[in-house]
């Protein structure tokens, strides 16, 4: 039984049987049920899909750019103070989108105009926060703040980070 209190599907449990024979051990593996099918026989003909998925298809929101180059230029010549820095390291897709709505915010209040945002690289250049700020950032609840975004310069976190330009509170 798993973590969830389920029942292993017959797939699972055939992958399961195919990890655990890749092992050595020193105890035989028990035996596969009866009730659990060898092999699944493949669907006579191809499934074609449902007119709702070809009608809603689902395309990712383009990321925003700087409005100018101008402040990215200067944040990175160190004209342009930063006003705060948050670490996601460590958090999660969901406590980090939370904590930097959060920072946002309280950004603004404090009247902050560019702050840095680091996300890290990830293993492989491929980190799952790296690669979602770009889509939190234009998201309705964020854009009230943001003006715009930009990678930041090696000195400030290079890949692992941006630069966040806040707009001015109302």
């Amino acid at each position: 039984m798993s973590k969830k209190n389920r029942d292993l599907t017959v797939d699972e449990k055939k992958l399961w049987r195919r990890v655990a024979a890749s092992v050595k051990t020193r105890r035989p593996l028990p035996a596969a049920d009866a009730d659990e099918p060898e092999e699944r026989q493949a669907p006579k003909r191809p499934l074609a899909p449902t007119p709702k998925a070809i009608a809603n298809p689902v395309a990712p929101k383009p990321a925003p750019r700087p409005q100018d180059r101008g402040n990215e230029k200067r944040v990175r010549r160190g004209k342009l103070e930063i006003g705060g820095k948050l670490d996601l390291h460590g958090h999660t897709q969901d406590s980090g989108r939370a904590a930097l709505a959060r920072f946002l915010r309280s950004a603004q209040a404090r009247g902050d105009r560019t702050v840095i945002i680091i996300t890290g690289v990830g293993r492989g250049g491929e980190g799952i926060l790296k690669r979602r700020f770009p889509e939190w950032i234009v998201e309705r609840d964020l854009r009230a703040y943001v003006s715009g975004f930009a990678p930041a310069h090696r000195a400030h976190g290079g890949a692992g980070a941006f630069y966040v330009f806040i707009k001015r509170a109302d």
